[in-house]
């Protein structure tokens, strides 16, 4: 893609997660807890959590590289400190999801949590996939080089995150 493209690409694109991020979830959050006690969501709550975390720090990526492309100021080390954080409490919050899980079972009674597994399991299983899809695989193939690029090579492309990661260049 080039540099133009991927400039007009990004300045629709990074505000559309944003709005995922700081509207979306949140509202998911609120329509979950709103119909549901606590104590049979709390799982379900914790992986849009995680999402939250997830998709806020892939669209400051993206509007960081979005500056970058367009040649305004971005302080290089800063913001790959905190990608690589990010990148560390995103693992850790992942490793957490299975206990979390685990006791909302023990928690709820077992027509409590089967109503609400699809809830927990899709929102828990979401944020492991966003976090799959910044931090190592491209998973969304939203474009035709995307598809074009998997139909040549079999595979899915290295995350633009972590290929800058990985060069310690934003």
């Amino acid at each position: 893609m080039s540099k133009q493209r991927l400039i007009q690409r990004l300045q629709w694109y990074y505000p559309l997660e944003r709005v995922h991020a700081f509207i979306t979830f949140p509202a998911l959050i609120i329509l979950v807890v709103s119909f549901n006690p606590f104590r049979t969501v709390f799982a379900a709550t914790y992986g849009l959590l995680v999402c939250i975390v997830i998709l806020w720090l892939g669209q400051h990526y993206w509007k960081i590289k979005l500056y970058r492309l367009k040649g305004m100021p971005v302080d290089q080390q800063k913001h790959l400190r905190i990608f690589l954080a990010g990148q560390r409490i995103s693992r850790l919050l992942l490793l957490i999801m299975p206990l979390v899980i685990i006791l909302q079972y023990l928690l709820s009674s077992p027509h409590e949590f089967l109503s609400l597994l699809l809830i927990t399991f899709g929102a828990n299983i979401f944020a492991a996939l966003e976090y799959i899809n910044y931090y190592h695989r491209q998973l969304m193939l939203d474009t035709l080089q995307d598809w074009n690029y998997v139909l040549r090579y079999k595979r899915l492309k290295i995350a633009s995150l972590k290929k800058d990661l990985l060069e310690k260049q934003l």
